[in-house]
């Protein structure tokens, strides 16, 4: 069964209230933070690629002036001059962490044999083109990469750690074409994401930080006006429950100290009237004059009960336990079985008992009226010393959190307007119910 827990929960503090806005503050600046620098390290390595695509194409022209046709067929002497040109002019003397230097060259063939590196081992071997080399062969142009070191013909470079290929083509004299091929070590790129990332976040943060404290005593501001709100709120609640309450209890004394006297004089004196119309032998009379008697006496009763249900003058007078007794008249009445079990020690006058009295009123005139059930129980008991629990339990249809939403938005705010002032008194109001399952309505307050 559903438990829609206790209401009229007083407010979080505004302290709580501010560490919650603090907290949600630095985790986005913590997101900013992580995001940027992911964001910065992609720039990096997009310039790092534009980079090495123009790096690949000047290199490219370098060696193109030192390639002859014999590199074709592997000629030893063709393969000395095109190294001599890549370790004098391509390859770095003293390789640096940073700056994106070249740390290995290769030379394709159409075919995939490769016709050069500066990794001896590897000239003579074949292997398969990717679909983008091979465009680049028939097209021209440069692309640039990281490097899948685990392909067999990156197996030297893995020394090097994470590299960034680039590719372009190049032409032997008798116009064949072969593809160019240079490797550069990637961790200059992370150097250089991380050198932006720490030039850029300490002015990033700075103004982070600042908008974070502008916006602390603003946020102290508002919770301070809502909990105000709140607080005034809840005031204006108890103020209408009470001054209802004053008005139902005026109500009730205009009503039995005139029209219900005035209808009971009515009543009282027809009893005569009856009476002389029999002895005359007037039977039309006669019952006509006691007809309306009789529904005179059932107008002072049918009175009577609304004035108990508008204020209860037993509850000052003989406790709580006739009062509510008084409340499940009208329910027998309609032919519902009631239950009434008052503890002893909390059938003695408290403070509470109006509180009591009125969440009892509600719950019962809500099971009257909407639950359409075939028992109801209340059950008054004090579990302990300083406090008095009401539990009131009807077998009717229940309802979901849904429909008691749409009561409310109807106006059916009985219970949901004692939620304040139960709140005010230290006390917890809860109701539980599920469609086919009935209700329970259980209050715990102070019995001061």
């Amino acid at each position: 069964m559903p438990d829609d827990g206790p209401v009229g929960v007083p407010p979080p503090s505004i302290g709580s209230a501010v560490a919650r806005f603090v907290a949600g503050s630095l985790v986005a600046v913590a997101v900013v933070t992580v995001g940027g620098y992911f964001a910065l390290r992609n720039i990096t390595i997009q310039d790092a690629e534009r980079g090495t695509r123009q790096l690949v194409q000047i290199d490219g022209r370098l060696v193109q002036s030192a390639l002859t046709d014999g590199l074709l067929k592997r000629d030893p002497a063709a393969i000395a001059k095109v190294d001599d040109t890549v370790v004098s002019q391509v390859l770095p003397e003293l390789p640096s962490k940073d700056v994106p230097v070249v740390n290995r060259v290769k030379i394709w063939a159409k075919d995939g044999t490769v016709l050069y590196s500066d990794a001896p081992q590897l000239i003579g071997k074949k292997y398969e083109l990717g679909a983008e080399e091979k465009e680049l062969l028939e097209k021209g142009g440069a692309e640039a990469e990281l490097s899948d070191l685990s392909k067999p013909e990156n197996q030297y470079e893995r020394q090097y750690g994470q590299l960034l290929e680039a590719h372009t083509p190049i032409r032997t004299p008798n116009g064949t074409p072969v593809l160019f091929e240079i490797y550069q070590q990637f961790d200059a790129v992370k150097t250089g994401a991380n050198d932006r990332l720490k030039s850029l976040a300490p002015p990033l943060l700075a103004g982070l930080l600042v908008l974070l404290l502008f916006q602390v005593p603003l946020a102290w501001q508002m919770g301070r006006r809502l909990q105000r709100g709140h607080r005034d709120r809840e005031i204006l609640l108890a103020n209408a429950i009470e001054a209802s309450d004053q008005e139902r209890r005026r109500i009730a004394s205009d009503l039995h100290d005139g029209v219900v006297q005035d209808v009971a004089g009515v009543a009282f004196g027809l009893a005569p009237l009856a009476e002389t119309a029999d002895r005359r032998g007037d039977e039309r009379e006669a019952r006509v004059l006691k007809g309306a008697a009789s529904t005179l006496r059932q107008g002072v009763r049918d009175l009577r009960t609304l004035l108990v249900e508008i204020h209860p003058p037993s509850l000052e007078s003989t406790g709580l336990q006739a009062a509510l007794s008084d409340l499940l008249s009208p329910l027998r009445a309609d032919g519902i079985e009631t239950e009434l079990h008052v503890a002893d020690e909390a059938a003695h006058g408290a403070s509470s008992d109006p509180l009591v009295y009125r969440v009892a009123r509600e719950a019962l005139r809500n099971a009257q009226k909407y639950a359409e059930a075939d028992t109801v129980r209340i059950d008054v008991t004090r579990p302990e010393p300083e406090m008095t629990r009401l539990v009131v339990t009807d077998d009717g249809r229940g309802f979901s959190p849904e429909e008691r939403a749409r009561r409310g938005e109807e106006g059916h705010v009985g219970l949901t307007l004692l939620d304040s002032l139960v709140a005010q008194s230290q006390g917890t109001l809860s109701i539980r119910s599920a469609p086919g399952e009935g209700t329970t309505v259980e209050l715990e307050v102070p019995a001061r």
